[in-house]
């Protein structure tokens, strides 16, 4: 008697998981936080009850998962990884709006900065997740103000406070992004990223 087959049952608990967070980032930078209910996210993430709350059993430590994956490698991608790699600020600060821009245009709606968006909603009310978001922010900033001294050692940029500086470039990026995804046009981006070369540009320097 031939042997019955069996079918093999999918086990896939890292991927299930990765869809869920996949899932919550998109919900929760697009739509928000407050007001995704974790029914929203079990359907359309397609997993069950108990498979969601065997990897989050609370909305708050998936709300952690995402700041501390998807929003925190957003930044990483998109701001602290092109400053490192660039040569000056004013080089990497160009080079990061024009992509953004042309992200946004091409994908024709905006959706606003991640960051951005989750510290506006709740989370910026919660211990945890604050702490979790204020730490993306320190490395954000601490980037930026690591390549403004740099570019200090070679001359420019002389009279910048090189913290103060890191901190007003986030404030006007965030800022603009939100205008941005209010009027759902990148004119504001495009105007920011003028401005802020700008600003760097009459910063006098101690060569010519």
């Amino acid at each position: 008697m031939a042997k019955r087959l069996q079918k093999r049952r999918s086990n896939d608990p890292e991927g299930v998981r990765r869809r869920i967070v996949e899932t919550a980032f998109n919900a929760f930078t697009t739509r928000g936080y407050g007001v995704t209910t974790v029914q929203d996210l079990k359907a359309a993430a397609r997993v069950t009850g108990g498979a969601f709350s065997h990897h989050f059993p609370t909305k708050k430590e998936l709300g952690l998962a995402v700041l501390n994956g998807n929003v925190a490698d957003a930044v990483e991608q998109t701001w602290i990884k092109p400053i490192s790699q660039a040569k000056t600020a004013s080089d990497g600060i160009e080079a990061i709006f024009t992509e953004i821009i042309r992200e946004l245009d091409q994908q024709g709606f905006v959706s606003g900065c991640p960051l951005g968006n989750m510290v506006s909603e709740p989370v910026g009310q919660d211990g945890a997740m604050r702490e979790a978001a204020i730490a993306i922010l320190a490395q954000w900033r601490s980037q930026l103000a690591q390549k403004i001294r740099a570019d200090q050692l070679a001359g420019r940029y002389a009279h910048l406070d090189a913290e103060a500086a890191a901190i007003f470039i986030i404030a006007s990026y965030w800022g603009a992004m939100g205008i941005a995804k209010a009027s759902q046009s990148s004119s504001a981006l495009k105007d920011c990223g003028q401005e802020l070369l700008r600003y760097l540009d009459l910063c006098p320097s101690q060569k010519p």
